[in-house]
């Protein structure tokens, strides 16, 4: 019988103010760093860099992801940057898959904790899903998918003619930060109904549980293992050694694989805020690519290994 403990209600409401306040600086800290990015950096630039021509654009993209220590919800407000660049749609698509799967942080832990051959893989397979996901997904035009909204760019709340008064030094920061709060308050309402529920899931679900229907003799587990990973929102700093006492408790090491591809590459805090640039039809999708991943690589580990 389930029974609700104190310690599971100090547990989810720890985690979800730890990540309301994690999560809002991020966001903001980022989408402020995005727009002096855009000052500095002409959009057609951005355009030429990731512009998936003769595949250069989606390795650098993939390049990209890896070397930016994200998670999978603050990948948004690049994300955001991205879109109003005019990136290149599947090269986007790239970063949004890498981006918080070869977080540096995930990349030493797994190294540490793992090994070499086993990191190895997992960037491979990373990298090469998320290269291919792009690539495909572009070429099936998912970009009409996009949002009109997405595009757009945040207008600035002044009051009468207080902004023309502002020197022009000075203005230039300040729009950049009533950009980036219009962002953040237009994303504001996914982001805490996404953060409630993952903090519900992560204080209430037992790693017993988890590690009960993703045994080695439950021929579904790895399919399981990458479908509770979504959910299970988990950060990077903490996915490998939880993982890690999973397996110590009887998880299978493919099941492993799918849990951390599937709690790295996505998590209801992110398609929640995904809701706020994607259409319905290419959330879906995003979330067929990170289960498929997870699936794929928790067979081809389990056979390799």
């Amino acid at each position: 019988m389930f029974t609700i403990t104190s310690e599971m209600i100090t547990n989810t409401l720890q985690m979800f103010g730890f990540l309301a306040v994690e999560l809002t600086v991020l966001f903001l800290a980022i989408s402020y760093l995005v727009g002096i990015l855009q000052v500095y950096i002409p959009p057609a630039k951005i355009q030429a860099i990731l512009s998936g021509k003769n595949g250069k654009g989606y390795f650098i993209a993939g390049l990209l992801g890896a070397i930016t220590p994200f998670c999978s919800c603050s990948t948004i407000p690049f994300l955001k940057g991205l879109l109003r660049a005019k990136a290149g749609f599947g090269t986007m698509l790239v970063f949004l898959f890498a981006s918080p799967l070869l977080n540096p942080i995930i990349i030493g832990l797994f190294a540490v904790t793992f090994g070499i051959k086993v990191t190895v893989f997992y960037f491979v397979i990373a990298m090469g899903v998320s290269i291919i996901a792009g690539y495909v997904l572009e070429k099936l035009g998912f970009e009409k998918y996009i949002k009109d909204e997405a595009y757009s760019e945040p207008k600035p709340s002044c009051c009468g003619s207080s902004c023309s008064s502002i020197p022009k030094p000075v203005n230039k920061w300040l729009k950049i930060w009533h950009s980036t709060w219009a962002d953040f308050k237009k994303v504001l309402p996914y982001l805490i109904g996404g953060i409630a529920l993952g903090s519900m899931i992560y204080g209430f679900m037992p790693t017993e549980f988890v590690a009960k229907v993703a045994s080695e003799n439950n021929p579904f587990a790895i399919p399981i293992a990458a479908i509770i990973g979504i959910p299970l929102y988990i950060r990077a700093e903490a996915v490998i050694p939880l993982s890690a006492a999973l397996a110590a408790k009887g998880m299978g090491l493919g099941a492993v694989m799918a849990l951390i591809i599937g709690s790295a590459g996505a998590s209801l805090t992110e398609v929640i805020l995904l809701k706020s640039i994607f259409k319905n039809q290419m959330i879906i999708a995003f979330l067929m690519v990170i289960i498929g991943m997870a699936i794929s690589a928790g067979f081809l580990y389990q056979f390799i290994f």
